[in-house]
Protein backbone atom coordinates (compact mmCIF):
# COMPACT_ATOMS: atom_id res chain seq x y z
CA UNK A 1 0.00 0.00 0.00
CA UNK A 2 1.32 3.45 -0.90
CA UNK A 3 1.49 6.13 1.77
CA UNK A 4 -1.01 8.28 -0.14
CA UNK A 5 -3.49 5.39 -0.18
CA UNK A 6 -3.01 4.79 3.54
CA UNK A 7 -3.64 8.48 4.29
CA UNK A 8 -6.67 8.50 1.99
CA UNK A 9 -8.23 5.46 3.64
CA UNK A 10 -7.71 6.81 7.15
CA UNK A 11 -9.30 10.10 6.11
CA UNK A 12 -12.30 8.30 4.60
CA UNK A 13 -12.95 6.61 7.94
CA UNK A 14 -12.36 9.84 9.84
CA UNK A 15 -14.87 11.82 7.75
CA UNK A 16 -17.49 9.11 8.20
CA UNK A 17 -17.02 8.75 11.96
CA UNK A 18 -16.41 12.38 12.96
CA UNK A 19 -19.93 13.65 12.47
CA UNK A 20 -20.78 17.37 12.81
CA UNK A 21 -24.39 18.36 12.23
CA UNK A 22 -23.65 22.09 12.15
CA UNK A 23 -20.61 23.81 10.60
CA UNK A 24 -19.96 25.82 13.78
CA UNK A 25 -21.32 25.43 17.28
CA UNK A 26 -23.17 28.76 17.48
CA UNK A 27 -26.69 29.94 18.20
CA UNK A 28 -27.09 31.07 14.58
CA UNK A 29 -26.04 27.66 13.26
CA UNK A 30 -28.47 25.87 15.58
CA UNK A 31 -31.28 28.26 14.66
CA UNK A 32 -30.68 27.74 10.96
CA UNK A 33 -30.59 23.94 11.17
CA UNK A 34 -33.08 23.16 13.95
CA UNK A 35 -35.18 26.24 14.56
CA UNK A 36 -33.82 26.84 18.09
CA UNK A 37 -30.82 28.84 19.25
CA UNK A 38 -30.17 26.83 22.41
CA UNK A 39 -30.19 23.10 23.06
CA UNK A 40 -31.41 21.94 26.44
CA UNK A 41 -28.10 20.25 27.27
CA UNK A 42 -24.59 19.99 25.88
CA UNK A 43 -22.50 17.01 26.93
CA UNK A 44 -18.76 16.68 26.44
CA UNK A 45 -17.76 13.03 26.63
CA UNK A 46 -14.50 12.08 28.27
CA UNK A 47 -13.31 9.76 25.53
CA UNK A 48 -12.21 12.86 23.65
CA UNK A 49 -8.73 14.29 23.34
CA UNK A 50 -8.01 17.46 25.32
CA UNK A 51 -9.16 19.68 22.43
CA UNK A 52 -12.68 18.83 23.58
CA UNK A 53 -12.19 21.15 26.54
CA UNK A 54 -11.71 24.08 24.19
CA UNK A 55 -14.81 23.08 22.21
CA UNK A 56 -16.85 23.05 25.41
CA UNK A 57 -15.46 26.40 26.54
CA UNK A 58 -16.27 28.02 23.19
CA UNK A 59 -19.78 26.55 23.30
CA UNK A 60 -20.36 27.87 26.82
CA UNK A 61 -19.26 31.35 25.78
CA UNK A 62 -21.52 31.13 22.70
CA UNK A 63 -24.44 30.18 25.00
CA UNK A 64 -25.58 27.26 22.83
CA UNK A 65 -27.14 25.22 25.66
CA UNK A 66 -29.07 25.74 28.87
CA UNK A 67 -26.94 23.26 30.82
CA UNK A 68 -23.44 21.85 30.32
CA UNK A 69 -22.30 18.41 31.48
CA UNK A 70 -18.94 16.64 31.31
CA UNK A 71 -19.44 12.88 31.11
CA UNK A 72 -16.73 10.34 31.84
CA UNK A 73 -15.53 7.87 34.44
CA UNK A 74 -12.64 5.59 33.45
CA UNK A 75 -12.54 3.64 30.19
CA UNK A 76 -10.13 2.14 27.71
CA UNK A 77 -8.56 5.51 26.74
CA UNK A 78 -8.44 7.06 30.22
CA UNK A 79 -4.87 6.26 31.29
CA UNK A 80 -3.49 7.40 27.94
CA UNK A 81 -5.56 10.57 28.31
CA UNK A 82 -4.30 11.30 31.83
CA UNK A 83 -0.68 10.84 30.78
CA UNK A 84 -1.14 13.06 27.73
CA UNK A 85 -2.76 15.82 29.80
CA UNK A 86 0.00 15.65 32.42
CA UNK A 87 2.55 16.18 29.67
CA UNK A 88 0.69 19.06 28.04
CA UNK A 89 -0.61 20.79 31.17
CA UNK A 90 1.58 19.97 34.17
CA UNK A 91 -0.06 22.77 36.17
CA UNK A 92 -3.51 21.16 36.17
CA UNK A 93 -4.67 19.93 39.57
CA UNK A 94 -6.17 16.44 39.41
CA UNK A 95 -5.53 13.10 41.11
CA UNK A 96 -3.50 10.37 39.41
CA UNK A 97 -6.59 8.17 39.27
CA UNK A 98 -8.96 11.00 38.32
CA UNK A 99 -11.90 10.17 36.10
CA UNK A 100 -12.16 11.83 32.71
CA UNK A 101 -14.84 14.27 33.86
CA UNK A 102 -12.58 15.60 36.62
CA UNK A 103 -9.60 15.98 34.27
CA UNK A 104 -11.67 17.99 31.81
CA UNK A 105 -13.18 20.02 34.64
CA UNK A 106 -9.67 20.91 35.85
CA UNK A 107 -8.70 21.97 32.34
CA UNK A 108 -11.86 24.03 31.86
CA UNK A 109 -11.34 25.75 35.21
CA UNK A 110 -7.62 26.43 34.83
CA UNK A 111 -7.45 27.40 31.17
CA UNK A 112 -10.84 29.06 30.71
CA UNK A 113 -12.12 30.05 34.15
CA UNK A 114 -15.34 28.10 33.52
CA UNK A 115 -17.27 25.41 35.39
CA UNK A 116 -19.62 22.83 33.90
CA UNK A 117 -23.03 22.57 35.56
CA UNK A 118 -22.72 18.82 36.21
CA UNK A 119 -20.09 16.07 36.15
CA UNK A 120 -20.95 12.43 35.47
CA UNK A 121 -18.21 10.18 36.87
CA UNK A 122 -19.51 6.58 36.66
CA UNK A 123 -19.54 5.73 32.96
CA UNK A 124 -16.90 3.55 31.33
CA UNK A 125 -17.91 3.33 27.66
CA UNK A 126 -20.06 4.97 24.96
CA UNK A 127 -23.08 2.88 25.93
CA UNK A 128 -23.29 3.72 29.59
CA UNK A 129 -22.15 7.30 28.91
CA UNK A 130 -25.68 7.90 27.65
CA UNK A 131 -27.40 5.86 30.36
CA UNK A 132 -25.63 7.55 33.25
CA UNK A 133 -26.03 10.98 31.68
CA UNK A 134 -29.76 10.41 31.44
CA UNK A 135 -29.93 9.25 35.07
CA UNK A 136 -27.98 12.28 36.24
CA UNK A 137 -30.22 14.73 34.39
CA UNK A 138 -33.33 13.00 35.74
CA UNK A 139 -31.96 13.10 39.29
CA UNK A 140 -31.20 16.82 39.04
CA UNK A 141 -34.47 17.65 37.30
CA UNK A 142 -32.79 18.96 34.16
CA UNK A 143 -35.15 18.74 31.15
CA UNK A 144 -33.60 17.37 27.97
CA UNK A 145 -35.40 17.29 24.65
CA UNK A 146 -32.38 18.39 22.63
CA UNK A 147 -28.81 17.31 23.34
CA UNK A 148 -25.52 18.44 21.80
CA UNK A 149 -23.19 15.43 21.84
CA UNK A 150 -19.48 16.25 21.66
CA UNK A 151 -17.18 13.22 21.60
CA UNK A 152 -13.81 12.25 20.18
CA UNK A 153 -14.11 12.32 16.39
CA UNK A 154 -13.37 8.60 16.14
CA UNK A 155 -16.37 7.75 18.34
CA UNK A 156 -18.82 10.55 17.47
CA UNK A 157 -21.01 8.60 15.06
CA UNK A 158 -21.35 5.67 17.46
CA UNK A 159 -22.23 8.01 20.32
CA UNK A 160 -25.06 9.51 18.28
CA UNK A 161 -26.32 6.07 17.20
CA UNK A 162 -26.42 4.95 20.85
CA UNK A 163 -28.27 8.11 21.86
CA UNK A 164 -30.87 7.54 19.14
CA UNK A 165 -31.31 3.95 20.33
CA UNK A 166 -31.44 4.58 24.09
CA UNK A 167 -33.07 8.01 24.17
CA UNK A 168 -35.38 8.17 21.14
CA UNK A 169 -37.43 11.13 22.38
CA UNK A 170 -34.35 13.40 22.50
CA UNK A 171 -33.00 15.19 19.43
CA UNK A 172 -29.22 14.60 19.21
CA UNK A 173 -26.98 17.23 17.67
CA UNK A 174 -23.55 15.83 16.83
CA UNK A 175 -20.46 17.99 17.04
CA UNK A 176 -17.18 16.07 17.08
CA UNK A 177 -14.44 17.68 19.15
CA UNK A 178 -12.01 17.92 16.24
CA UNK A 179 -11.54 17.28 12.53
CA UNK A 180 -8.11 16.57 11.12
CA UNK A 181 -6.56 14.97 8.05
CA UNK A 182 -3.63 12.63 7.69
CA UNK A 183 -1.18 13.46 4.90
CA UNK A 184 1.56 11.39 3.27
CA UNK A 185 5.16 12.50 3.32
CA UNK A 186 5.86 10.63 0.07
CA UNK A 187 4.17 8.57 -2.62
CA UNK A 188 6.49 5.54 -2.80
CA UNK A 189 5.32 2.16 -1.65
CA UNK A 190 6.03 1.74 2.03
CA UNK A 191 8.75 -0.65 3.08
CA UNK A 192 7.43 -3.79 4.71
CA UNK A 193 10.29 -3.62 7.21
CA UNK A 194 9.58 -0.07 8.36
CA UNK A 195 6.64 1.29 10.30
CA UNK A 196 4.23 2.33 7.52
CA UNK A 197 2.78 5.05 9.73
CA UNK A 198 6.17 6.77 9.79
CA UNK A 199 5.33 7.99 6.28
CA UNK A 200 2.35 9.99 7.59
CA UNK A 201 1.72 13.22 9.49
CA UNK A 202 -1.32 15.12 10.69
CA UNK A 203 -2.08 18.11 8.50
CA UNK A 204 -3.07 20.00 11.63
CA UNK A 205 -2.66 18.40 15.05
CA UNK A 206 -5.41 19.19 17.58
CA UNK A 207 -4.48 19.66 21.22
CA UNK A 208 -3.71 16.31 22.84
CA UNK A 209 -4.07 14.36 19.60
CA UNK A 210 -3.53 10.61 19.69
CA UNK A 211 -0.39 9.17 18.18
CA UNK A 212 -0.91 7.89 14.64
CA UNK A 213 -1.06 4.21 15.57
CA UNK A 214 -3.50 4.84 18.41
CA UNK A 215 -5.59 7.01 16.08
CA UNK A 216 -5.62 4.28 13.45
CA UNK A 217 -6.65 1.71 16.05
CA UNK A 218 -9.53 3.89 17.23
CA UNK A 219 -10.71 4.48 13.66
CA UNK A 220 -10.55 0.82 12.71
CA UNK A 221 -12.19 -0.32 15.93
CA UNK A 222 -15.38 1.53 15.07
CA UNK A 223 -16.30 -0.18 11.80
CA UNK A 224 -16.99 -3.67 13.22
CA UNK A 225 -19.07 -2.07 15.97
CA UNK A 226 -21.12 0.07 13.58
CA UNK A 227 -21.68 -2.66 10.98
CA UNK A 228 -25.19 -4.04 11.46
CA UNK A 229 -24.51 -7.77 11.48
CA UNK A 230 -24.33 -10.50 14.10
CA UNK A 231 -20.90 -9.33 15.24
CA UNK A 232 -21.77 -5.64 15.44
CA UNK A 233 -23.58 -3.40 17.89
CA UNK A 234 -26.63 -2.72 15.69
CA UNK A 235 -30.13 -4.29 15.80
CA UNK A 236 -28.92 -7.49 14.09
CA UNK A 237 -26.12 -7.92 16.62
CA UNK A 238 -25.90 -6.77 20.23
CA UNK A 239 -28.62 -4.11 19.75
CA UNK A 240 -26.72 -1.30 21.44
CA UNK A 241 -27.40 1.27 18.72
CA UNK A 242 -29.67 2.11 15.81
CA UNK A 243 -28.92 0.82 12.33
CA UNK A 244 -26.07 2.71 10.66
CA UNK A 245 -25.56 2.65 6.89
CA UNK A 246 -21.88 2.19 6.11
CA UNK A 247 -21.12 3.49 2.59
CA UNK A 248 -19.24 1.26 0.16
CA UNK A 249 -16.33 3.72 0.06
CA UNK A 250 -15.93 3.36 3.83
CA UNK A 251 -16.19 -0.44 3.72
CA UNK A 252 -13.50 -0.61 1.03
CA UNK A 253 -11.18 1.74 2.91
CA UNK A 254 -11.60 -0.37 6.05
CA UNK A 255 -10.93 -3.59 4.10
CA UNK A 256 -7.63 -2.23 2.76
CA UNK A 257 -6.56 -0.98 6.18
CA UNK A 258 -7.45 -4.29 7.82
CA UNK A 259 -5.31 -6.16 5.29
CA UNK A 260 -2.37 -3.87 6.01
CA UNK A 261 -2.89 -3.56 9.80
CA UNK A 262 -4.77 -6.64 11.06
CA UNK A 263 -3.55 -5.98 14.62
CA UNK A 264 -5.21 -2.54 14.71
CA UNK A 265 -8.82 -3.74 14.81
CA UNK A 266 -9.55 -2.97 18.44
CA UNK A 267 -11.41 -5.64 20.40
CA UNK A 268 -13.71 -4.44 23.18
CA UNK A 269 -12.12 -4.64 26.63
CA UNK A 270 -14.52 -6.59 28.91
CA UNK A 271 -13.40 -4.40 31.84
CA UNK A 272 -15.07 -1.42 30.17
CA UNK A 273 -18.01 -3.20 28.49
Amino acid sequence: MAAVQLAHDMNVLARFLGRCDVPTLTRDALQGRYGFAQADVMALFGGSILAGGNVLAAAMRADVAKAYVIVGGAGHTTQTFRERVRGLCPDLDFEDDACEADVFAAYLRTRHGLEADLLERRSTNCGNNIGYLRELLDERGVPCRSLILSQDATMQLRMEAIARHDWPDVLPVSYATYATRVVARGTDRMSEAADPLACLDFEEEPLGMWGLRRYLTLLMGELPRLTDDEGGYGPRGRDFLVHVDVPTEVQEAFRRLREEFPDCVRVANPKFA
